[in-house]
C-alpha cells in the first residue's frame, strides 16, 4: 500500500513507540497526524515542525477528541494508516497482604487502564475506519487503508502485578482477528504488534535506570539487549504498507518469555 501523501495517524504520537512511527511514516512520504494529551503539546508540535506534519490534542477516552482529530486528517489528505500507540500500564497485585477488602487491587485503576488501552484503541479505529471507508479503493482489490495496534508480550506472558495491563492488550489481541474480518468488506486490513521490552524514556535515565534495563535485558534470548522504538517502528510500517498482511498479531520481543516475577 502506498502511503505518499495519505494521512496517516499514530496516537501516543510524541514520545516512545508513537513517535519514532510517526518519522518511519514521514520518511515514506505520509502527512502524519500526531494524536496525543495536551501535556504532550510541545513535544508533539515539535516533533510535527520536524516531519511536516500535525499536532492534535486527543485524549483517547474522549470520542470528540478522536473525531475532531480525524477530520483534521481527512483536511491533509484521504486517511490510509492508524497506528495506535496511546497506552498506560499500574502494576498492583490483586488482593493484599492485610487481607483487608480495601487493599485489593483498585477497580477504578483496573477500569481506567481498560479504558485508554482497549476502549481507546477501539474507539480511534472505529472513527478512522469509518473515514478510511469514505475513501477511494487504492487498486483493484479495493484496498483503502490499514490500521497497526499495540498490544505486549504481557497478553500472553503477563507477570505478577500486570492484572490490569495484560487484561487491556489480551483484549488488544482478541479483536484483531473480527475486526479484520468486518472490516475486510470495505478494503482495510488490521493488524496488532505485541513489543517486548523496548527501550524507551518509561524507565527514565540515570545510573540506576541502566542498571534496571540490565537486570531486565537478561530474560531476552537474542539479542541480548532491549529493543528500540525503532525496531517496533520499522514493523508497524511494513505491516502498513506489505498490502498481504492482515489479522496478525507478531511479537517483537527478541525471543523473552516472561516470567512469572
Amino acid at each position: 500500500m502506498d502511503i505518499t501523501d495519505a494521512s496517516a495517524i499514530v496516537t501516543g504520537g510524541a514520545s516512545g513507540l508513537g513517535a519514532a512511527t510517526v518519522k518511519q511514516l514521514a520518511s515514506r512520504g505520509a502527512k502524519v497526524v500526531i494524536f496525543d494529551l495536551d501535556r504532550q503539546e510541545d513535544k508533539g508540535k515539535a516533533l510535527a515542525a520536524e516531519v511536516g506534519g500535525v499536532f492534535c490534542a486527543v485524549d483517547v477516552t474522549k470520542t470528540d477528541d478522536i473525531v475532531a482529530g480525524v477530520d483534521t486528517a481527512r483536511e491533509l489528505g484521504p486517511v490510509r494508516a492508524l497506528v495506535n500507540c496511546a497506552g498506560v500500564g499500574m502494576a498492583g497485585r490483586t488482593i493484599g497482604k492485610d487481607g483487608q477488602y480495601s487493599s485489593a487491587f483498585n477497580l477504578d485503576t483496573f477500569k481506567w487502564v481498560i479504558e485508554i488501552n482497549l476502549i481507546g484503541t477501539f474507539d480511534c479505529i472505529r472513527i478512522a475506519a469509518t473515514a478510511m471507508s469514505q475513501t477511494e479503493p487504492l487498486d483493484e482489490s479495493g484496498e483503502r487503508g490499514a490500521i497497526v495496534n499495540t498490544a505486549s508480550v504481557a497478553a500472553f506472558d503477563g507477570q505478577i502485578g500486570q492484572c490490569s495491563y495484560s487484561a487491556s492488550k489480551g483484549g488488544v489481541v482478541g479483536m484483531t482477528l473480527p475486526i479484520a474480518r468486518d472490516l475486510a468488506a470495505v478494503g482495510i486490513r488490521v493488524n496488532t504488534i505485541a513489543p517486548g521490552l523496548i527501550d524507551t524514556p518509561i524507565y527514565g535515565e540515570g545510573e540506576f535506570s541502566e542498571q534496571f534495563k540490565a537486570k531486565l535485558q537478561e530474560g531476552v534470548l537474542f539479542p541480548r539487549r532491549l529493543g528500540t522504538a525503532d525496531e517496533f517502528a520499522t514493523l508497524a510500517l511494513e505491516l502498513l504498507t506489505n498490502s498481504y498482511m492482515n489479522a496478525e498479531t507478531i511479537r517483537v520481543d527478541g525471543g523473552i518469555r516472561m516470567p512469572p516475577k
